[in-house]
């Protein structure tokens, strides 16, 4: 799966001709903030969800849903690495007698 961040550079950044620099200064962050986003080290905020939408007309609900489901991609492919076992109140209650 795709990081969002890669189609945030696509349809908000090239699409419109800018520079990561100039977009940064645009959405009011700082460059190393969005050159972040837009290169899969780091997630779509809230607040960035809610940058992009005032700045490029995209649904912030939009992208907190890309990042979303992203987050969970990625999770699962490591959660069979996750060991645990179901939680039960009957075993809580069995201990503490």
């Amino acid at each position: 799966m795709m990081h969002p961040g890669v189609e945030v550079r696509r349809t908000c950044v090239t699409a419109n001709g800018l520079s990561v620099t100039q977009a940064a200064q645009i959405l009011g962050v700082d460059r190393r903030t969005l050159s972040n986003l837009l290169n899969g080290r780091s997630g779509i905020s809230a607040e960035m969800a809610v940058r992009l939408e005032k700045v490029f007309g995209t649904s912030a609900k939009g992208w907190m849903q890309r990042q979303l489901e992203y987050d969970y991609a990625q999770v699962m492919l490591r959660a069979s690495k996750i060991t645990l076992e179901p939680f039960s109140a009957a075993d809580t209650e069995e201990k503490g007698k």
